[in-house]
């Protein structure tokens, strides 16, 4: 009997295939004959003297080194073809459901028509700006437009609404939020994206609902002794870190719009404020609350809140002047936070539910918001590239794959409150209707649009890898 093996050449940096032929004398062996054979090919076995096992192609669960600019854009327009077709800017009468062509005058019982989520709210401030960078960085008005048409209609309605608020006229208000707000979570966002609209040429009267949220912001939230920003809920004089971007990047665009270093003052000093009191320096991550009169403080790192005050400390950062006092120290605020999250990313690209707590859920919209701010302050040279651009690479790829065929995001945590035990964050539900993660991925893909085109990735000994060059 005659067995010869045919292996193709190979290197410690070559991969190679290694072919076999099932022999005949194989076959009979294993039925318990014995018959005449050739000489015939049997496979070798796999070991390191005949296999370079560094390169075996490892069965990962995300997508790994393979992102173009190309599959991101196509992300990024299933989630707007979605969203423009499930989110109309119109009304109707409540009662009838006919829908309402003079805006300008549309009565007592008018209502926005309804669709898959609200056009005013937090959520959806970030949408827009969302849309914004996703048309800056791709080219394509069509994300624009989104936002423009939209802010118009908004805008369109706002004097009257505003008469018959004044004339205490009884009848629906669907716009009472952006005219009236309530909280921080009426005003920040949505005050943020209409200064960028503004600032990005989109012809829309947004300037007196702008100043109405601003001067809800500076004026009329509740504050502690020392001016930071508070509620009296669940427990009177808490801080929650969602505020931070609920205020800061309001206030930071504001500074932009209008040279009033005032807004600048008052955004970095939310930001240090809230870090003196919440930033867990040893984990670098921040605690979802902080009551003034509780002690000690169960710590709860909730992903999304962290995602919210790390994006708050980028989009300041982005049109903080280089020269005013806080600079320095909000630049370093952020280095450490990023820092933070980089070591609780888990293997799959996202990060949990609770940060540090690898028993929660893999949460997308805290993912998608990371990529954003991480991947946004590499472009902007505040963190280095070959330190995290691999780490915001694969967490793209993770919440790509959270994107379906009808540009839905999937495992996004519903609206979130505070709480102060475990099981509360452990079961908040998942739901594909939950608004928060629309606007983080479009600009996570947006800015991971942008890094790509500046800097190119390659695969060495197997692993992504950003050069200096």
């Amino acid at each position: 009997m005659k067995v010869t093996q045919d292996f193709s050449t190979y290197s410690n940096n070559t991969p190679f295939r290694l072919r076999a032929k099932v022999s005949f004398l194989t076959l009979a062996l294993a039925a318990g004959s014995f018959l005449p054979v050739v000489a015939q090919t049997t496979t070798a076995k796999a070991t390191d003297s005949t296999t370079p096992l560094h390169l075996l192609q490892p069965e990962y669960p995300t997508p790994y080194g393979k992102t173009t600019v190309e599959e991101i854009t196509r992300v990024l327009n299933r989630v707007h073809a979605y969203l423009e077709a499930t989110t109309p800017p119109g009304l109707v009468h409540q009662q009838t459901g006919q829908e309402i062509k003079d805006i300008k005058k549309p009565g007592s019982d008018a209502i926005f028509k309804q669709g898959d989520y609200r056009l005013i709210s937090y959520e959806w401030g970030v949408t827009y700006a969302g849309m914004l960078l996703a048309s800056e960085a791709t080219g394509d008005k069509c994300f624009s437009d989104y936002t423009a048409s939209r802010l118009k209609f908004i805008a369109d309605l706002a004097p009257y609404y505003r008469a018959q608020m004044k004339a205490n006229t009884k009848g629906s208000n669907p716009i009472h939020s952006a005219l009236e707000p309530g909280a921080l979570d009426d005003a920040g966002a949505m005050c943020a994206a209409m200064i960028k609209a503004q600032r990005a040429g989109i012809k829309a009267d947004t300037r007196p609902l702008i100043d109405n949220y601003i001067d809800y912001i500076s004026n009329k939230q509740l504050r502690l002794s020392d001016g930071t920003l508070a509620r009296n809920r669940p427990l009177p004089n808490t801080l929650w870190l969602d505020d931070l971007f609920m205020s800061v990047p309001a206030l930071a665009q504001m500074g932009k719009l209008t040279g009033e270093r005032r807004y600048y003052d008052d955004a970095v000093k939310q930001v240090v404020q809230f870090s003196e009191r919440m930033f867990n320096k040893e984990k670098r991550l921040y605690m979802h609350g902080w009551v003034q009169d509780m002690e000690p403080h169960p710590q709860f790192h909730w992903a999304r809140a962290n995602g919210w005050a790390v994006m708050t400390m980028v989009e300041l950062l982005d049109v903080l002047p280089n020269d005013h006092p806080g600079y320095e120290k909000v630049l370093a605020q952020l280095q450490a936070h990023v820092k933070g999250l980089a070591s609780y990313q888990a293997g799959e690209g996202f990060w949990h539910q609770l940060i540090d707590r690898n028993d929660t859920y893999l949460e997308t919209s805290a993912t998608a918001i990371y990529t954003y701010a991480i991947t946004r302050a590499i472009n902007r040279g505040w963190i280095d590239k070959k330190a995290y651009g691999p780490m915001a690479l694969l967490a793209w790829n993770a919440v790509a794959t959270k994107v379906n065929d009808k540009g839905q995001v999937e495992g996004t945590c519903v609206g979130t409150g505070m709480g102060f035990d475990p099981a509360f964050y452990y079961y908040r539900p998942v739901n594909v209707y939950a608004a928060h993660s629309y606007g983080p991925v479009l600009l996570a893909g947006a800015e991971m649009i942008n890094f790509l085109k500046g800097n190119k990735f390659e695969i060495n000994d197997s692993s992504v890898q950003f050069s200096s060059r």
